[in-house]
């Protein structure tokens, strides 16, 4: 039986304009002219995304391969970024590619015997849309819920941009409070305590604004930190994880306790305490004169600021006997966004989770963050039938996503009455490139989706899932989701997953 198109919305949908696809196209992973020239940020000279590993089409640095030797690192020791796709360009701009809804044969026949093979199980399930329609162009179980793992993150980053706006920053603030200096956690996931913080808000900066506004008099002072944003408990239902810190408004690096930037990690038990006793002995540094303790607890309650309004540009430095005197602010949601889901960073889902339960007037925790992304994606119009949120990372395995709604998201994101949510798409990894992707696709048999597969991966034990954009050969842009809930073997399931996102590359 062909699956019906997806549920009608309640707003006209039409094809992108030939501007919009080229942005479309860009964000899909490809770099528009100009081959492999190194670039210093996360975005080029027009303000478009570069992914932030960047590298050339084949095996990971280090890996035997024939592309191997045409992958040089940039002067910054990074992996030079992938090639340009003029022709895919060329195609996505004068619409190339069949656009018709419904299920379409030519795909049926390529996706069904690989959706049928062994390794991926009893019943996986698959959505693919085209993004510049929104039509479901082929779908097997579409509205049936499974387990989705770290493709939660995809749900998690619309309703974080939806709420919030791209362009939103998560502030981190001293208030003056007599002899008290208060260390108010704003909830940045991203705030870091190292002498090089690129893009991200910096607690060296912050102490250094605060000891210019107190001027190096008034001590000495007594330094405590407040985490009074957040409620609920800390921990993860899953329990202490390498693959996530306690949750806490005020945390640096994550919480962890080697040099590394994503990945398993050991983590802090007490990550706000930590933070607090580094953001003490950086103010001592800097000439502030302190008592030897940092008080723990929620220390001086301040009046909840509206998180939809972004901080008012500034030296980061403020007088006043009392109040605030100091802030850093994070790098725009947007960049969060990619960062989370470029390496599927489980510390930064739930932060944004509890974010967007805080905009919404969610209590923010666990029950409440999830409770805030499943009503903000409702909200949208988008097909939440059957979903089940539980946290914003993916790591709970009561979490039920179809993958209908994982495509309905992915056409939200490319839609275009919303480019606020143009960081969901732009921050997939992409197929042997960067993150989570990085080293698939690298195999003969996946060689045609290298560079041109975009997508968000989800591991549990039993569960594999893939859910992104891919650009076909006839010049479409489709975003696809991929369900397996009880594959016999992880690695088998994954390259299976692999080459169902490949054939589409080369349909």
């Amino acid at each position: 039986m062909p699956e019906p198109k997806l549920p009608a919305r309640p707003r006209t949908r039409g094809p992108l304009t030939s501007l919009q696809l080229t942005a479309v196209a860009a964000v899909a992973g490809l770099l528009v002219a100009g081959g492999t020239a190194a670039l210093a940020g996360p975005y080029d000279s027009s303000g478009q995304r570069v992914a932030e590993a960047r590298r050339a089409a084949g095996p990971a640095p280090g890996a035997a391969g024939p592309q191997a030797a045409h992958r040089p690192l940039t002067s910054a020791g990074l992996p030079s970024p992938a090639p340009s796709a003029g022709p895919v360009l060329d195609g996505l701009r004068t619409g190339g590619g069949d656009t018709a809804g419904g299920r379409g044969p030519a795909l049926a026949g390529r996706l069904d015997p690989l959706l049928a093979v062994r390794a991926l199980g009893e019943d996986p399930s698959a959505s693919v849309v085209d993004l510049t329609s929104g039509e479901r162009v082929y779908g097997n179980h579409a509205a049936t819920a499974a387990t989705p793992a770290s493709v939660t993150k995809i749900a998690t980053a619309v309703a974080a941009l939806d709420a919030l706006g791209p362009d939103h920053r998560i502030e981190t603030r001293v208030e003056k409070d007599g002899h008290r200096l208060v260390l108010v956690g704003g909830g940045d996931p991203t705030l870091t305590a190292r002498a090089h913080p690129g893009e991200y808000a910096s607690l060296r900066t912050l102490a250094t604004r605060t000891a210019k506004a107190l001027g190096g008099a008034g001590g000495p002072y007594t330094l405590v930190y407040d985490t009074s944003r957040y409620a609920g408990t800390t921990r993860h239902p899953i329990g202490p994880n390498e693959n996530l810190a306690p949750v806490t408004p005020l945390i640096a690096d994550e919480g962890r306790l080697d040099s590394s930037d994503h990945g398993p990690a050991a983590r802090g038990a007490d990550p706000a305490l930590d933070t607090a006793r580094r953001f003490h002995d950086l103010l001592a540094q800097a000439g502030v004169e302190l008592r030897d303790e940092v008080e723990t607890g929620d220390g001086k309650k301040s009046p909840a600021e509206d998180p939809s309004k972004p901080p008012e540009p500034d030296d980061g430095a403020k007088g006043g006997e009392n109040g605030e005197i100091a802030s850093v602010s994070s790098a725009p949601l947007a960049t969060i966004v990619e960062r989370m889901l470029t390496y599927s960073d489980n510390d930064i889902a739930e932060h944004l989770a509890r974010q967007t339960a805080l905009a919404t007037g969610a209590k923010a925790d666990f029950a409440g963050g999830a409770r805030a992304v499943h009503d903000r994606l409702d909200k949208l119009g988008l097909p939440v039938e059957g979903a089940s949120f539980h946290d914003g990372s993916g790591l709970d395995r009561a979490d039920k996503l179809t993958p209908g709604l994982l495509t309905a998201l992915l056409a939200e994101a490319a839609h275009k009455d919303h480019p606020g949510l143009r960081a969901v798409l732009t921050g997939l990894p992409v197929a042997g490139f960067t993150g989570t992707l990085a080293t698939r696709y690298t195999a003969d048999r996946n060689k045609a989706g290298t560079g041109l597969v975009r997508a968000k991966t989800g591991t549990l034990t039993g569960v594999n899932t893939l859910a992104g954009t891919v650009v076909t050969r006839s010049g479409r842009l489709l975003g696809f989701a991929f369900m397996s809930h009880d594959a016999p073997d992880p690695m088998a399931a994954q390259a299976a997953l692999d080459k169902m996102a490949t054939a589409l590359a080369e349909s």
